[in-house]
Formats: C-alpha cells, structure tokens, sequence
C-alpha cells in the first residue's frame, strides 16, 4: 500500500499486474461489505487463461500466448463468467464472493484482510477525490 506506482521499488510488469488484481478483489470484498443488507451485490472473478494481447508488451508474453493459444479461452468465453455473474439468477443474492469457473473458489487470503481492506477503501478515495460512503 505505501508504493502502489512501483517508484520506491523496481518496476515488473508481471508483479504490477498481480498487485492490481489482488487489490481489485480487496475492494470488491469491502464493497460487498459494505452494501450488505441493501439488495446490492458485488463479487470478483478469474475467468481463466484468455488470449488477449494484454500480454503482447512482454516479450516473453508474445511466447507464452504464441504456444498457450490453443488452451486458452476465446474471448466470448473469457466473458462468460461475468455474463454469468451479471445475469445468473442462482448467485442473484451472493456477494462478497470470488469465482472461477463460474463457481466460488478460494481468494488470496490477503484479499479477505479486513485492515487492507480499509486501507484500500481509504486510498481509492483519496485517489479519486470522492467519498465513496
């Protein structure tokens, strides 16, 4: 939380990207908790290995989707998941979850740290510049 821009350490991509994801389910995990008891739900997902070109500014990126491509998922399956979270009445009351595959599955447990949490909620905030209440 104290070098979210990577400026006091070493820039890696590959550990940007993992910082981002797992403060992104930090937030959701406060935001569902936050909404509890108000008939708005919010969860976070994997959906899985998709070959986009978000890696293609990698080089060794360029190889890993070159030699995976044939087991990752299309983009319409990539979408899947959140298709199914947005419109699936069996999770209509679910929050504050993580899914894979469309099913529930286990979140770093730093994701579920209630002092992070908070930390995240403040920063994005101040960020922002807006309350989010």
């Amino acid at each position: 939380m104290n070098d979210l821009q990577f400026e006091r350490r070493k820039y890696r991509s590959v550990a940007a990207y993992g910082q981002s994801k797992l403060l992104m389910n930090t937030f959701t995990f406060e935001l569902a908790r936050r909404l509890a008891g108000t008939g708005v739900t919010a969860n976070c997902l994997h959906p899985g290995a998709v070959a986009t070109n978000i890696w293609n500014f990698v080089p060794i990126g360029r190889l890993i989707i070159a030699v995976g491509k044939p087991f990752m998922l299309n983009s319409k399956q990539g979408a899947a998941v959140s298709l199914y979270l947005a419109t699936s009445p069996e999770v209509a009351q679910v929050s504050g979850e993580f899914f894979v595959k469309s099913k529930p599955a286990k979140s770093n447990p730093l994701s579920r740290d209630l002092k992070l949490m908070a930390e995240v909620w403040l920063c994005t905030e101040k960020m922002t510049g807006l309350p989010l209440a």
